[in-house]
């Protein structure tokens, strides 16, 4: 049985990773597609600034969040006056660094997904005369979705295990931003925790195992579908 620091630690992770896919996914899905279609001045340093976050040290993209985001921010400031919304510190902004941290995965997945999309399958279409918009949803849209979902899992299971942005923009508030990497880091700074802080090792393990299986399932269980209706 889990200890009830151990539940508001795991519940807590999965609210945030949770709102954090759902907030990359659209825009995700976007930005692959527009790097996989287009060519267009700039592209390469578009793309630069999209996986930026996967080489900078996790703390820098937290101090980026806090000085654009925060009160005295630009835009923290208007958000604050005129929304009343305050990010830093809160889920919310526990969910946002996670969110940033796990938009590479997501569009680089996507993308490669896309661009192994059989572009004959989706002129044949518009020959049939179906439209840019209806071939997307219902040629290419099916054959991404491998991608989508390897993202999307990898993604969460990225959001899931964030701690440097999350500690920096958001901070490690018991019960409001301490999820399970910030619970055990707590926990190892305690002096006779060393037993609760294994627990929480294993539990994290676990949740990443279930999460990277999931993927890999889910992908295959799709692309036996596609595969099984062009058969």
């Amino acid at each position: 049985m889990l200890t009830p620091l151990e539940w508001e630690a795991l519940s807590l992770s999965l609210r945030v990773s949770g709102v954090a896919v759902a907030a990359i996914l659209l825009p995700g899905l976007g930005m692959a597609y527009v790097l996989a279609r287009f060519d267009f001045p700039g592209k390469t340093l578009l793309d630069g600034i999209v996986h930026l976050p996967l080489v900078l040290p996790p703390v820098v993209v937290g101090y980026l969040l806090l000085v654009s985001l925060g009160r005295q921010g630009t835009l923290g400031q208007w958000l604050h006056e005129t929304l009343g919304v305050s990010l830093p510190f809160t889920w919310q902004g526990a969910a946002l660094a996670g969110a940033v941290m796990a938009f590479p995965l997501l569009v680089r997945a996507v993308r490669l997904s896309l661009e192994s999309v059989d572009r004959k399958l989706e002129e044949a279409a518009r020959t049939l005369g179906a439209s840019r918009w209806k071939t997307f949803l219902t040629v290419t849209l099916p054959l991404m979705l491998p991608g989508i979902l390897t993202g999307g899992v990898l993604a969460f299971a990225r959001s899931l295990s964030e701690f440097g942005a999350t500690i920096t923009f958001a901070s490690n508030i018991p019960g409001e931003t301490r999820t399970l990497p910030l619970a055990l880091y707590s926990l190892v700074q305690t002096p006779g925790k060393e037993a609760a802080a294994a627990r929480l090792c294993v539990i994290s393990v676990i949740v990443a195992l279930i999460a990277l299986v999931a993927s890999e399932w889910l992908a295959r269980r799709a692309r036996r579908r596609l595969e099984g209706r062009h058969a």
